[in-house]
């Protein structure tokens, strides 16, 4: 199987978009492309004395409405085409919500688990020092990603701060440790975000989540967030897959169980009284709820017509192809697309960045309540773009947020 380009991917879902509200063509153009792309090649000082360079990038879509707002992943397949596809994402997923944010990325080509704390540590400072002519609370503000984390997040806003004298810019950054600026419900807040587009989708439905059947892929962060929540609104988990392999119990898996596994036996595939299962056999299961949570391009035209779930939301950025999207959509199969069903974790960044400019931080409760009111709000509206266009909810939510850009960019005058 050919692998599909995540920018190619992005960009036809614009255009496909563009086409449906008739876009003005010096706007479309605008938005196909990263109005800025950065490339560093930064030196890092190893454990044992030498020296290794490593790359990375940073890409700002779009800032009409705001700065520059989206995460930074450290992975060894990172890739500039890549980095640019999620930038642009994340402008769409921001106006989807109603957010004062353009959408950025970043990355570096790192296998983590090779390095030890100090160097992690060493790597995360230099990547930051060497972008930071590109970043601040009011141009670009990273946050965490794959493999990146909280701990992470508290050395790049250290380091940023040396940049600037000594200054502390908490804003610079978000998804930091509660005690150095971080805002209360950011951890959870992508996969309870994504749980609640699962409800609201379910009640369109007439799917009744207490004893649904749920199957959830990637069991990181976001994955074990979800699922915890789903459980916790009745859904029966019958399978989960994780980046070492899967797992199946038709008489559900409990996933506050399977995390105190994980943390002592290192891994999911050997949980009592489950059976190991693939991808392939994953998708292809009965179920009421499909939550792909990993990486991109993971629903695709050949296994999109094997999937018998009822809904799919998508807690991963780019888990379905352009292809999948047309097989399901005729298949009748209800997709809450990423831009909306992921967005939790921004919405909630934005939050903390707000928290940061006041100084003045709110509770869980409240944090949760503001991000439930964001979340729902933002479904009504791209359903019932949806029904007034009679288009699925993926374009509808392309649609949402490219009419609010559109609009940013012919009120500044650029086209």
């Amino acid at each position: 199987m050919q692998e599909i380009s995540p920018l190619v991917v992005a960009q036809r879902q614009l255009d496909m978009a563009a086409t449906k509200l008739e876009l003005d063509p010096n706007i479309h153009a605008i938005l196909r492309e990263p109005a800025r792309v950065l490339e560093v090649n930064f030196p890092v000082r190893m454990d044992d004395g030498t020296v290794k360079v490593f790359k990375g990038y940073r890409a700002q879509h779009n800032n009409a409405i705001g700065p520059a707002k989206g995460g930074v992943r450290f992975h060894p397949q990172v890739t500039l085409e890549e980095v640019k596809a999620l930038s642009m994402w994340m402008t769409f997923k921001c106006g989807v919500l109603g957010l004062p944010y353009g959408g950025g990325k970043g990355g570096v080509v790192v296998d983590p688990t090779t390095l030890s704390r100090g160097e992690l540590e060493r790597l995360s400072r230099a990547y930051i020092g060497a972008i930071s002519p590109l970043i601040g609370p009011d141009q670009d503000i990273p946050a965490p990603d794959v493999n990146t984390n909280p701990q992470i997040m508290a050395w790049m806003m250290d380091e940023f701060s040396k940049y600037k004298g000594g200054i502390t810019y908490p804003g610079v950054v978000t998804g930091k440790p509660i005690i150095v600026g971080g805002s209360l419900g950011r951890g959870e807040a992508t996969g309870r975000g994504c749980v609640i587009a699962v409800r609201e989708a379910a009640k369109r439905l007439g799917i009744k989540l207490q004893g649904a059947i749920g199957v959830v892929q990637g069991f990181g962060n976001v994955g074990s967030a979800t699922a915890r929540f789903l459980a916790k609104e009745g859904v029966k988990i019958i399978a989960i897959m994780e980046v070492d392999g899967g797992i199946f119990n038709a008489e559900g898996i409990d996933p506050e169980k399977l995390i105190a596994y994980r943390e002592k036996a290192g891994t999911i595939t050997t949980y009592p009284g489950s059976r190991p299962i693939d991808n392939q056999e994953l998708f292809a299961l009965e179920c009421d709820v499909l939550v792909p949570a990993a990486l991109e391009n993971q629903i695709t035209a050949e296994n999109a017509g094997e999937i018998k779930a009822k809904l799919i939301v998508e807690a991963a950025n780019g888990p379905t192809t352009p292809e999948a999207d047309e097989i399901l959509a005729r298949r009748g199969i209800c997709l809450v697309p990423d831009i909306l069903a992921n967005a939790g974790g921004v919405t909630v960044s934005y939050f903390e960045w707000v928290q940061n400019f006041m100084n003045y931080y709110w509770t869980e409760e409240e944090v949760n309540s503001r991000l439930e009111q964001k979340m729902v709000e933002a479904f009504a509206c791209i359903y019932q773009m949806s029904q007034d266009y009679g288009v699925e909810m993926r374009m509808a939510a392309y649609m949402v947020s490219i009419a609010r850009l559109a609009e940013a960019i012919r009120v500044r005058g650029w086209a």
